[in-house]
């Protein structure tokens, strides 16, 4: 599968199964995450990886959807290592999370992972259940495992805008 086709393919798992990840395949993950580019090679994420069922469980009171997922990524950078745009002082920490949060989930989609980026979580409640210090900014969560054989896209997956009303050609 080329590239495009892995994008196109790749959707958020709704339903997972009970297949617990491999080590080897979190560790493809995490190293996909470890050569994702950030600003100026600054590299400030830091990825919390929860696997324990304990951790998981920890996760559930951070946010109101729930998958079943059997591994999640809490992905952070620390604030104080971002690049910072000089004239406006914009920090790059938006930026270097999503790309880091990127690489993994279609990282993940490549070796018959499914994920889910949940934008909607409860920082404190992340920050408190996983003693995230102040100076790390909670960029998202990515939940994964195995899809269930009955997980499908939801029915907006293939609803996409015509590139003449998103892109602008000068």
């Amino acid at each position: 599968m080329d590239f495009v086709e892995l994008c196109e393919n790749r959707y958020s798992v709704r339903k997972f199964s009970d297949r617990q990840v491999e080590e080897e395949k979190t560790n493809i993950i995490l190293r996909s995450a470890q050569v994702s580019p950030t600003a100026c090679n600054k590299q400030p994420q830091k990825i919390y990886a929860l696997q324990s069922p304990e951790a998981l469980e920890k996760l559930q009171k951070c946010k109101t959807s729930h998958f079943g997922e059997t591994l999640a990524f809490v992905i952070t950078v620390d604030k104080t290592k971002c690049w910072v745009r000089e004239y406006d002082d914009q920090s790059s920490s938006y930026v270097d999370g999503s790309i880091v949060t990127t690489h993994m989930m279609l990282s993940a989609h490549d070796i018959g992972i499914g994920s889910t980026w949940i934008m909607h979580f409860i920082p404190d409640a992340v920050r408190s259940e996983f003693s995230i210090p102040e100076n790390e900014e909670i960029i998202s969560i990515l939940v994964m495992g195995y899809p269930a054989p009955d997980s499908k896209p939801s029915s907006q997956h293939y609803d996409k805008k015509p590139l003449s009303e998103t892109v602008v050609i000068l």
